[in-house]
């Protein structure tokens, strides 16, 4: 079988490991480093279990982009940092010993030779979505916590799949269109059916409102029905629509909310993303020293240590 591209959602991932591993895991100067550890091990086992061909670390460059909060003000306001200056860029709430950390992981994964990529003014779902959506050699699969990336999953022309971590590494569910169809009850073609049962669902933890009253089977069956969330609008104008009166209203009263959140729920398949080197699975580190350095700053000789072996062992 070919081996894949292996796309990590890294902010999803660094994330899960500084909540995963305690912060008393810490550097010798007593610099918490969890995350680090926790992210280096995760990316370590991933090349040892999914034997990628490729690799990229995915990176957020905006987290909350200006094309998203236009159509939906509320879209993860909750996260933004409320003691910003008045016109600063939003900056999103983390973690005060998470922050520090993740120059450290960047700087681990360019000297290991691991690819990162972004594109400005762009979420890290978006370079994964256009990283998908111009493959046509390998297969894919996505390494994420997040669901919304559930949209991405397909057959032709190359298979994608989504590596979900939501229930931890060791737990990781993968998920196909098959599998995403039956879990949902969406249609064959799951990826865009997921994506327009999002908009209709919404999702609280990014501040998207949905349709009230509608819940995640209602919106499965209305994909089922119309297929997209343009479809569902359509159907409003049709009397003779098969929709339920007290349904015609509820979606009938979110119209507004509708005609925008595609735009805001859908990953793009064409930002302008930039690689800093080539995504072919390095056979070893790139800058042994720099890598030496880093292990003996931040007390990561295990964690790095592991990286590099499954590094070595994957391209043999």
């Amino acid at each position: 079988m070919d081996r894949p591209l292996v796309l990590l959602d890294a902010a999803s991932l660094y994330f899960r490991a500084y909540f995963g591993v305690p912060e008393s895991v810490t550097a010798p100067d007593g610099t918490p480093v969890n995350a680090v550890r926790g992210f280096t091990d995760m990316v370590a086992f991933l090349v040892e279990r999914r034997r990628p061909s490729r690799l990229v670390a995915c990176l957020d460059l905006d987290w909350r982009p200006a094309f998203r909060v236009a159509a939906i003000p509320s879209y993860k306001a909750h996260r933004v940092v409320q003691e910003a200056p008045e016109g600063s860029p939003d900056a999103e709430v983390v973690p005060d010993t998470l922050a520090p950390q993740v120059p450290v992981i960047l700087d681990v994964l360019a000297a290991a030779g691991i690819a990162t990529a972004g594109a400005e003014g762009f979420e890290a779902d978006d370079v994964i979505g256009t990283l998908v959506a111009t493959e046509r050699r390998d297969p894919v699969e996505v390494v994420s916590g997040d669901r919304d990336l559930f949209q991405v999953v397909r057959e032709e022309p190359t298979p994608v799949r989504v590596v979900y971590v939501g229930r931890g590494l060791a737990k990781a569910e993968v998920l196909g269109p098959t599998e995403l169809a039956a879990r949902y009850g969406l249609p064959a073609d799951s990826g865009p059916g997921y994506a327009a049962l999002a908009a209709l669902r919404g999702d609280p933890s990014d501040g998207l409102p949905g349709v009230p009253g509608v819940g995640e089977k209602t919106a499965a069956t209305l994909v089922g029905r119309f297929g997209t969330v343009a479809g569902v609008l359509a159907a409003l104008d049709d009397p003779g629509a098969a929709i339920a009166p007290g349904l015609r209203a509820k979606l009938a009263a979110a119209r507004d909310y509708l005609r925008v959140a595609p735009s805001v729920v859908q990953v793009a398949p064409d930002a302008p993303v930039h690689l800093d080197r080539d995504d072919a699975l390095p056979a070893g580190p790139a800058d042994p020293e720099r890598l030496a350095e880093l292990q003996e700053t931040w007390g990561l000789s295990g964690p790095v240590g592991r990286l590099v072996a499954a590094l070595e062992a994957a391209r043999n």
